[in-house]
């Protein structure tokens, strides 16, 4: 069956690229809802936005999506990889700024909100999205496909220069709560290098090393070093389940993503939708529901998540 949150959910920090402090309420909705942000600081314009691939307008580090009226929010990966990595399909974000707040840099601190509350579950079935055949971008040397499988799969291979990353790859489904056990502390992660360069252009005014991963050659400079070995790409896993989330349904498909982004990711799921014979909608049975991301979860996962 669909889902949402029991009850109302605050969170409140400051986002990574505008370094402006924020209130971010989530809230329940009903069945066939989706996932929706309302703007509460806009006024005389159109406040509500979609989560959904159409309306991204942005993915220079980051997902942003905009309304006709071009009001927007951005750096929603991580909380959208949170809401789907727990099952909610239906749900009513609201926020006082343009950009949701990092927290700890990883999905981790949403997730455990979200559990904490406890999952509903709705008087309406879960409609699906299979894929049917392969579709793949490219761009450069990052590419990302989709292929047909009876359940979301993720397979991601990242090769950075700096040898405190370099080359590493992992493959996980996403049934049995795989993104809440496997890839929700992950934290967004940064070369020494690239900061300064980032904050000239306005960005990352909220960032810290204590929020990302932050490595220099061979050496990791965030105290306490990394929460796994290969944290990196697993994050990098976390925000593809993120973006692929702005399908507006689940996926039954395998994705691998080779040095992909956010705007690799988006650009797959134009093309995906572009093909009507590439996928199709499927009313999910039990058996299929249970493979979906979330499916078994409780509050106690989230508990142990926060120990």
């Amino acid at each position: 069956m669909q889902t949402t949150l029991k009850s109302t959910v605050v969170f409140t920090g400051t986002g990574l690229h505008t370094g402006q402090a924020v209130r971010l309420e989530i809230h329940p909705a009903s069945a066939e809802y989706g996932i929706w942000f309302r703007r509460k600081d806009v006024e005389g314009v159109d406040p509500l936005i979609p989560a959904r691939w159409d309306r991204v307008s942005n993915t220079d580090l980051n997902t942003r999506i905009s309304n006709d009226d071009g009001v927007s929010v951005s750096t929603i990966e991580h909380l959208m990889a949170a809401l789907s990595g727990c099952g909610i399909l239906n749900a009513l974000i609201e926020i006082d700024g343009p950009e949701v707040p990092l927290l700890d840099g990883s999905s981790a601190p949403f997730v455990q909100g979200i559990l904490a509350r406890g999952v509903r579950k709705l008087d309406m079935p879960v409609r699906a999205i299979r894929v049917l055949r392969p579709v793949h971008v490219r761009d450069g040397a990052a590419m990302a496909t989709l292929m047909p499988s009876d359940e979301l799969r993720i397979d991601f291979e990242i090769d950075f220069a700096d040898r405190a990353i370099g080359h590493q790859e992992k493959g996980l489904a996403m049934a049995n709560g795989a993104f809440v056990h496997e890839l929700c502390n992950s934290r967004t992660f940064c070369r020494q290098a690239d900061i300064d360069a980032m904050r000239a252009r306005g960005l990352i005014a909220g960032g810290s090393v204590t929020s990302a991963v932050v490595v220099d050659g061979d050496k990791v400079v965030t105290p306490g070093g990394m929460r796994h070995a290969d944290e990196p790409v697993r994050h990098k896993m976390l925000d593809a389940l993120g973006d692929l989330s702005l399908a507006g349904a689940p996926i039954l498909g395998r994705y691998v993503g080779l040095r992909a982004g956010h705007g690799i990711t988006n650009k797959l799921l134009r093309a995906l939708f572009a093909d009507p014979t590439a996928f199709e909608m499927v009313e999910c049975d039990a058996a299929m529901t249970a493979r979906l991301p979330g499916a078994g979860l409780g509050r106690a996962d989230g508990a142990n998540l926060a120990a």
